[in-house]
């Protein structure tokens, strides 16, 4: 299934720009490789155990709960709370 990071590169260039795509590859992009214009291949980045797209959604999960706290306030003293 191709979707809208992907670049199509036919397979004569692609065999000819390896690391050029690879470079892209590394840098987030997809790549699907094509013979007469259908594709048969597909270039994606090895998955790693910190890849940059898990780091930057827990970045955004974090600024999430960043927001909902500016949003609480306790009222009184919770040292004051009685235990139960």
């Amino acid at each position: 299934m191709l979707h809208r990071n992907m670049i199509r590169v036919p397979l004569a260039q692609a065999k000819n720009r390896l690391s050029e795509l690879i470079g892209r590859v590394e840098r987030g992009e997809t790549v699907a490789v094509t013979r007469r214009g259908k594709p048969v291949a597909q270039l994606v980045g090895y998955p790693t155990d910190a890849s940059s797209q898990q780091r930057e959604q827990v970045q955004q999960v974090f600024e999430r709960l960043r927001q909902l706290r500016s949003r609480v306030s306790l009222d009184g003293n919770i040292k004051a709370t009685p235990k139960a």
